[in-house]
Order: structure tokens, then sequence, then C-alpha cells
């Protein structure tokens, strides 16, 4: 039996305050010290690349990425990439929040909306800090224009949600939720790696049947890895729309030879940041709460 969904909105906008609040304090002495967000695009638990169009979604992948796998391969810096930072991100870092279908697939593009920064103001230091960009450049947008990463994620997957998520504020404090309750770097899943003798940065190769095991064991459901050579680029974690854990459906990716497939062992591998001159003080700007030039709206729009 489906379990019964709360209701729209499960009074987020009284609760997450709070639980974003715990995370901004709490996370980072949680994490792994040290320990450790993928591709352009956004594939999908469940579907390789297929895209259908939008008739609603059956549940959630909260994507989390291994910045040390996309990070060491940065051949170009700038002030807007995670990866150029000072002190190199040694957590996972938040992917995206995407709706998906049991049969397979992902809805995309959904509503027409012009992003409005204004909803997301006060989570943008924590944004920065857990949901960064690790590329330089502009993402492409749904409709034909392109935009910092966020930007990306909410029109893309974001506006698919609809109507459990109904704002871009929605959006990103449900996925910073989430995330705060069950990342793999800190709180329960974090215990349960240790206690394996799972340390990320180490530098060791670890038997994936091994980190899946302890993974599903601590978050009550399987999970996906997604891997690039040899290293694991993102881990995946579904829930029904109720938020509850669930099984994570096998990628068409991770059969072998295929792109995202994970050998028998694999790294988490670390890095070492190219800093820009001024990213460090860009960083500084951003977690005091000033929203970058890129992304500042006027008050008429």
């Amino acid at each position: 039996m489906e379990t019964r969904r709360p209701r729209r909105g499960w009074n987020k906008r009284f609760v997450l305050p709070l639980a974003l609040l715990c995370l901004a304090v709490l996370l980072p002495g949680a994490l792994l010290p040290p320990s450790a967000s993928a591709s352009s695009s956004s594939p999908a638990a469940g579907g390789g690349s297929r895209k259908r169009r939008w008739v609603g979604f059956d549940y959630y992948v909260l994507a989390l990425q291994w910045p040390g796998t996309i990070c060491r391969e940065t051949s170009n810096c700038c002030d807007t990439n995670g990866c150029c930072r000072s002190q190199p991100l040694k957590w996972f870092t938040i992917h995206g929040l995407w709706p998906q279908y049991n049969y397979g697939g992902w809805p995309s593009c959904c509503r027409p909306t012009r992003f409005n920064i204004n909803k997301i103001l006060m989570l943008m230091p924590i944004l920065e800090k857990y949901w960064p960009s690790l590329y330089c450049g502009s993402s492409s947008t749904c409709f034909g224009g392109r935009g910092p990463f966020w930007v990306h994620e909410w029109e893309t997957h974001g506006t698919c949600a609809y109507p459990e998520i109904q704002d871009e504020y929605d959006y990103f404090s449900t996925a910073l939720y989430l995330y705060s309750k069950y990342n793999v770097t800190h709180f329960v899943l974090q215990k349960a790696l240790r206690k394996a003798r799972i340390r990320p940065t180490s530098g060791r190769k670890y038997a994936v049947g091994h980190i899946v095991a302890v993974i599903e064991y601590a978050f009550g459901a399987m999970p996906s890895l997604v891997c690039k050579n040899g290293s694991v680029q993102e881990l995946r974690l579904c829930f029904h729309k109720d938020y509850q854990p669930r099984d994570c459906t096998l990628e068409a990716g991770s059969a072998p030879n295929g792109r995202s497939y994970c050998p028998r062992y694999i790294t988490f591998p670390s890095y070492k940041p190219s800093v820009v001159a001024n990213t460090t003080e860009g960083i500084n700007n951003q977690s005091n709460g000033e929203v970058p030039s890129y992304m500042r709206t006027s008050d008429s729009e």
C-alpha cells in the first residue's frame, strides 16, 4: 500500500529554516575531516538519457557529487567554480534533486518560468558551501539561454516537481533538508562508514559491494553509485514522494562498459585546487550573504 503523502509542503516553511540553521552550524563538524558535483548533463537513476513528456513523476533522486573526481580534471579556473577555492572540497556536494519515472527516464523543463533569486537569498550561504558549481562557464537552461548552475537545476528538474514543490525556495530547501538528514558524510552514515573503516579521502581502493551495503544499511534503501575512470563521481539516494527512502533502480550506464559503470574496486580521489586571484574574496563575500553579481536582479524583475 502506498504511503499517504503529507499535506503539500509538509510545513517546510516553518520546519526548514530551523533545519537549515542546524545544517549550517552542525554539518561542518559532522563531516569526515577531511572527507569529500558531476558532468554538466544530468543522467538520472533509472532510464539512461531518455526523457519524456511531463505527466507528473513517481519519485526523487538526490544526486551527490564527489568533488575530487571532478576537480582533479579542472584545467581552467574561475571565481564561480567550487574547485578553485583555496581549500579543497572534502565532502559530497549536491548536484541536484531530480523527479523520476518508475518505468525509466525523467521529466525535464516542465514549466516556463523565470528564476527568482530573491526567493532563495536566505539560503545562499549554505548553497555556496554545499551546492556549488564545479565548473566554469554557464550551464544550459531550458529555453535557449545559459545561466548559473542553480538556474539550470531549477528549470530542468525543479519545475517538474510541481505541485509537490511549489517554487524555488521549496526546491532548494527540500534538497538541503534531505542532504542534511541523509548525507553520506555525516551523522548516521558517517558513523556507519567509519565503523566499516571506509575513509573516503585516504586514497585507498574500496570494494563497491561493501560501500553499497554499508550505505544501504544506514540509509534504509539501496543507493546508486556513478563512477568515472574507476573513481566515485556520484552517490544517488532515492526517495518516495513523501520523502521516505526507497531503492534506486538500476541505471542503463551501470552495465559493464557503460559510461557510469563502477568496477569492483573504486577510489575517492583528492585534488589540489588551482586558485584564481580573487576566488577566496568572492567566496567570503557570498558566505556573508552578498549575492554574486551574475545573479543580481532588480526589484522590477
